[in-house]
């Protein structure tokens, strides 16, 4: 592990806040994902894959996938059950990991530049443990990688609807119950640190995100499933056996960014270095008052260390004596 490179902030494109990136329903398996596509803004480009987290969407990206499309052509999917794909028959982080290599090999792109967010994190993680021929490097932000004190966590209080059958029921109860303008705002609250750095067309964005999802019978089913799903992930990674996401995090060998917030209040802000001391290529950045979505609260400054990421790599490339 070392600390991240941050390339210098003017050589970054001009500041903007672009709209979400066009979509396109893509059926895979029998099942319809959505995937958005950010396009190269230069020739050369290398393409990259982004994933979001437990209750995110594509739409998680648009800001770092926008800063990179001089060096990324991106795409960003939808999780089965999340954004504007349909649901799916598992919840589990083996099951994403599944769709996510599906998706690389369907569409002719990989190896790609492989990006995840909280569970996001934990799925890629396992995309790049399995079938390194797919990953070119790896940035992970606030990885959801196993942690047993979910005191750390606001999800914590979730655990309890773990137990209670049909407990999806409870939450699409609680969605109900909220005003999608309240629900939105609570949502903010628990990702950011500061939220005087999310813009007004970043809000309105987040309210209609919500919106959708109280139109979407599965959602309650989906978001709960896969919660209970993660939490049997961190067990797993504690006991004998070759699907501990710990193992598998080891045996990244792609060059690997962890981000971490220290104002994380859903991942324990320990996991993020934990992650970094575990893939033996890494760099980290611990970032001062930042929360769980560091892409969306300083996406430029996440862009910065990505970029040294990849002028780091390309030179390993061209300098076969800086390996190792």
């Amino acid at each position: 592990m070392k600390p991240a490179t941050l390339w210098p902030d003017h050589l970054l494109p001009e500041g903007r806040v672009p709209p979400p990136w066009p979509g396109r329903e893509v059926r895979l398996d029998g099942s319809v994902t959505y995937v958005r596509e950010t396009p190269a803004t230069a020739t050369g480009a290398q393409p990259a894959l982004y994933v979001h987290g437990l209750g995110g969407s594509s739409q998680n990206w648009t800001d770092l996938a926008g800063l990179l499309a001089d060096r990324l052509e991106g795409q960003a999917i939808d999780l089965p059950g999340f954004g504007r794909s349909e649901p799916g028959l598992r919840y589990t982080v083996p099951a994403f990991a599944d769709l996510v290599v599906r998706w690389i090999e369907h569409s002719g792109r990989g190896p790609v530049h492989l990006f995840g967010n909280s569970l996001g994190g934990a799925v890629v993680v396992q995309v790049a443990g399995l079938r390194p021929d797919l990953v070119r490097t790896l940035t992970l932000i606030s990885p959801a990688l196993p942690f047993l004190n979910f005191r750390r966590s606001l999800q914590g209080r979730l655990l309890p609807v773990l137990a209670i059958p049909g407990g999806e029921r409870l939450v699409a109860r609680r969605l109900t119950q909220l005003a999608p303008e309240v629900m939105a705002e609570q949502v903010l609250e628990a990702c950011v640190a500061d939220l005087s750095r999310i813009c007004a067309q970043r809000r309105a964005e987040a309210l209609e995100e919500i919106r959708v999802r109280y139109e979407a019978e599965h959602y309650a089913a989906a978001y709960v499933r896969t919660f209970r799903g993660l939490v049997s992930s961190f067990l797993r990674a504690y006991l004998p056996g070759s699907g501990s996401l710990w193992r598998l995090a080891r045996a990244v060998r792609a060059p690997t960014l962890v981000v971490g917030g220290r104002r994380d209040r859903l991942v324990d802000v320990r996991v993020a270095p934990q992650t970094a001391r575990a893939i033996p290529d890494s760099r980290l950045l611990m970032l001062d008052g930042v929360g769980h979505v560091a892409q969306l609260e300083v996406p430029r400054l996440v862009a910065r260390a990505v970029v040294g990421l990849l002028a780091e790599t390309e030179e390993t490339a061209t300098r076969p004596d800086l390996a190792g």
